[in-house]
């Protein structure tokens, strides 16, 4: 037992000991000054005392920051830690970098320069790091660095710049060049046009034609939108034009995907000729191409691409530009996260293999001659051949046979019958195919259009109607015949059952017009065809009714009549989501249509929805008011039977779809008169009153006040709804009632909603009688109420008022109340008067 005692109380020294010392350690580093710290650790051979020294940097510049010389120490340790051979250590840094440079920003005067000497060559000289992660949160630290305007233009330009474009160098490993070449085009935008196209523009142009990787030019593809943004509509058709129908032809279909998703920003910088005679058959032979993948994002991109045909005093593109601020519907969908889901390298290289393929029945030379050139103007047909893209290789074809001159005659067509039936009869063994079916139909087309017409220049058949219509702005080679794209899709059932009664040649006037290339509008009214759900994407009706208000602003009311079918096919829609999306966007329709049209064509599908499931519904509701002021006041007063309807839902519980009806039934006040007020809107705000859910409630109280402003023009009907709301409310048996008639008076008289004098007669008195409530919440209301609201009014002041004397009583007693919160708010005017906050905060724990 003694050897134990011994050896417990030798154990008991030992522990003492190592907690003396770790305590003198950790006291010897409190004494430490901040830079002492700093030359401790910075040199340290841990690695984790070196990623602290990295992350306390500001707290310590923030120590110190008040000596000039403390400060520019600081700085020279920052930039010693740069050279720390761990890469954990720069990436931590990096990260710390931004914060410090806002920091010496707004301490200018105590270190003037420290981010241009200091800090700045750290972050370009991380930009070629061989460590990952050290360019990556480098190239993140550039892009704070260039939002905040924390960088000289000078040093942009000089130092950055010159950075980012060695490393797209052909010697640069493909990994930095891609990673360089996503970075030039985020900086592109911030820098300016100025230095882009003196520095990037040259090397962006190399890099789309980049034949060793195609993520470089899948990147380039991506943000070529944004870059002819940059650098105008000169440069782009100069320079970047002829890259783009490189790219659109590229052999890898993540690139031709890339060049489809930013089709209307491209279209955007483009010249409206441009637009209309290049760009628009370029994106027909993207809505033919043989992957999924790309034809997905061109449908998708159609409508917005239609929208760029707009004249510039309309606001088209809004629908598209305002897309992701939208709350109601997105453009981005979940097939868009499988399509990303499905692109990496080894889905790419089937589809490469594929390609190649397809090249390998073209020559050098015909590829070139389809790629258009800035020294010399060639032809539409030579800029786009849809043949170089099937996926099941063809026969050659003679070039003289399938490229048109330009000096060719107008009437010369592009292909004659005898080569369309040999490609369809080639293409026909694999007809099972979905994408290689989509090709003969295409064929098909374009072999009837040679029957229908002879007038063929560059492939496209001039619309007859065009021709005989002297006023019509476009070109023969800008559009279709209307009956070539109709028929693009066979199996349009839908479509031949509506028509059915119309003439083959009547059905086709039908649909022209002379806003946009008749092809793309053909297309755009295809996305209703249930086989392109099959081949090209499930959600394609969705996108079809995304875009729509977009095209029918972009075609204008006159126009209307080529997207009627289109708009009532995609109304009956088996997919609840499709409906919803035209729901939500039903006023915008309206009002681009006028109330005629409105009343003729939208009003019958308005019903529908009226109908519909509570997610469409709720579409329609939002937008209520919107739709409504549009109609004629006697359409109107037909709505008035139904708005009861809205107060029953598929779940009980959605009580926020009973929130929004109360919003809209105090927008509609406005579109009614103070009868059909009474008589149909009345009735669903009392309702709404008694909800279950205090949101509910409160909103409907706001509704009951307008209510009362309405009717507060005829006497006989404010004195009945006046009596209604002291039998109902002032009398409830129910607290939270009597509670809601104190809040609709405070609100009547804070919002004037009638005269004082009629308050005073009708109102006053039973909400005095109140005061002797049992609960003190509807007491706790009533002081705030008359203290807040009433007592501020001269008039409830002066003899003239017969409930003076009556209120002056009633705040006494107020005042010497058993509650202490009722004692207070009757005695002691509280500092806030807002009205939202007092009221509420009365019914906190309650509701």
């Amino acid at each position: 037992m003694a050897d134990l005692s011994l050896l417990q109380d030798s154990q008991e020294d030992t522990d003492g000991c190592e907690l003396s010392s770790v305590l003198d350690f950790v006291s010897q580093d409190e004494m430490l000054t901040p830079l002492g710290r700093l030359d401790k650790y910075i040199s340290s051979e841990n690695i984790f005392n070196r990623q602290m020294v990295a992350r306390s940097l500001l707290d310590t510049l923030r120590a110190v920051s008040e000596d000039e010389r403390d400060c520019v120490s600081v700085l020279e340790q920052i930039d010693r830690l740069a050279d720390d051979s761990e890469p954990t250590v720069r990436a931590e840094l990096m990260e710390q970098i931004p914060h410090i440079a806002i920091f010496c920003q707004e301490n200018r005067p105590s270190i003037p320069f420290a981010f241009s000497k200091y800090l700045l060559p750290i972050v370009v000289r991380y930009l070629s790091d061989q460590n990952n992660l050290v360019r990556k949160t480098s190239q993140a630290a550039l892009l704070v660095l260039l939002e905040q305007e924390l960088m000289e233009r000078g040093d942009v330009e000089s130092l950055v710049c010159p950075v980012l474009v060695d490393l797209t160098a052909p010697d640069s490993s493909d990994d930095v060049k891609t990673e360089a070449m996503a970075i030039i085009c985020k900086v592109a935008p911030m820098v300016g046009r100025d230095v882009t196209e003196r520095l990037f523009l040259p090397r962006f142009c190399e890099m789309c034609c980049d034949s060793r990787m195609f993520h470089v030019r899948k990147v380039c593809a991506a943000n070529f939108g944004d870059m002819c943004g940059v650098v105008g509509g000169e440069a782009t058709e100069e320079l970047l034009l002829p890259r783009f129908f490189q790219l659109c032809s590229d052999n890898v279909w993540g690139v031709r995907k890339a060049c489809a998703e930013c089709f209307m920003t491209v279209s955007s910088a483009s010249s409206p000729d441009v637009r209309r005679t290049k760009l628009s058959s370029l994106f027909i032979s993207l809505i033919s191409d043989p992957s999924r993948w790309v034809r997905q994002a061109a449908f998708q991109s159609l409508g917005p691409f239609i929208s760029t045909f707009a004249s510039p005093s309309s606001n088209a593109s809004q629908f598209f530009r305002d897309e992701e601020r939208s709350g109601a519907q997105t453009h981005s969908t979940d097939a868009e996260a499988v399509c990303a889901q499905q692109e990496p390298a080894g889905r790419e290289e089937q589809d490469e293999d594929r390609a190649a393929q397809t090249a390998e029945s073209l020559t050098a030379d015909d590829s070139q001659k389809c790629l258009p050139s800035s020294s010399e103007e060639i032809p539409e047909q030579e800029l786009f051949n849809s043949f170089h893209f099937w996926r099941t290789p063809i026969p050659r074809i003679d070039p003289e046979l399938e490229l048109l001159e330009e000096d060719r005659r107008p009437s010369a067509p592009a292909l004659d019958r005898k080569h369309l039936q040999e490609l369809i009869e080639n293409l026909e063994p694999h007809i099972d195919d979905p994408d290689v079916k989509a090709q003969v139909d295409v064929l098909t087309a374009a072999l009837r259009a040679t029957a229908l017409d002879s007038g063929l220049e560059d492939a496209f058949l001039e619309p007859r109607a065009a021709r005989s219509n002297p006023f019509s702005s476009q070109q023969p080679s800008e559009l279709l015949s209307a009956d070539t794209q109709r028929r693009v899709t066979r199996d349009d059932d839908d479509s031949d059952a509506s028509d059915c009664c119309l003439h083959p040649e009547d059905e086709r006037k039908s649909k022209q017009q002379d806003v946009v290339p008749q092809a793309l509008l053909e297309q755009y009214l295809s996305m209703t065809d249930p086989s392109r759900a099959q081949t090209v994407d499930m959600e394609i009706a969705r996108h079809c009714a995304f875009s729509l208000p977009g095209v029918a602003l972009t075609l204008g009311r006159q126009n209307w009549h080529c997207l009627r079918d289109t708009y009532e096919t995609l109304a009956s829609d088996m997919q609840w989501k499709v409906r919803r999306t035209l729901a939500f966007s039903i006023h915008e329709l309206a009002l681009i249509l006028g109330d005629q049209l409105t009343a003729a064509h939208l009003v019958p599908i308005f019903n529908s929805f009226l109908k519909d499931l509570d997610e469409v519904r709720i579409g329609v509701l939002k937008h209520l008011y919107d739709f409504l002021k549009l109609l004629h006041q006697d359409t109107r007063r037909k709505y008035l039977y139904q708005l009861q309807e809205f107060l029953v839902t598929d779940n009980s519980r959605n009580w926020r779809f009973r929130s929004e009806l109360a919003e809209q039934l105090v927008l509609l006040l406005e579109l009614y008169s103070a009868q059909d007020v009474h008589d149909y809107l009345r009735p669903l705000a009392l309702c709404l009153c008694t909800d279950r859910v205090s949101s509910v409630r409160w909103t409907s109280y706001r509704l009951v006040s307008e209510i009362i402003r309405k009717l507060s023009s005829c006497s006989s009907l404010l004195v009945s709804f006046l009596g209604e709301l002291v039998e109902k409310f002032c009398h409830s048996q129910k607290w939270s009632g009597r509670q809601a008639f104190a809040f609709v008076c405070q609100l009547s008289i804070e919002e004037e909603c009638l005269s004082l004098d009629q308050f005073s007669e009708h109102l006053l008195p039973p909400l005095l009688q109140l005061a002797s409530d049992p609960v003190p919440n509807v007491r706790v209301l009533l002081a705030k109420t008359l203290r807040q609201t009433l007592l501020e009014r001269e008039y409830f002041l002066s003899s003239v008022n017969c409930q003076q004397v009556a209120l002056e009583h009633t705040l006494v007693a107020l005042q010497t109340d058993v509650d202490k919160d009722v004692k207070y708010f009757a005695s002691v005017h509280p500092g806030s008067t807002r009205l939202n906050e007092d009221a509420m905060s009365t019914t906190s724990s309650t509701y």
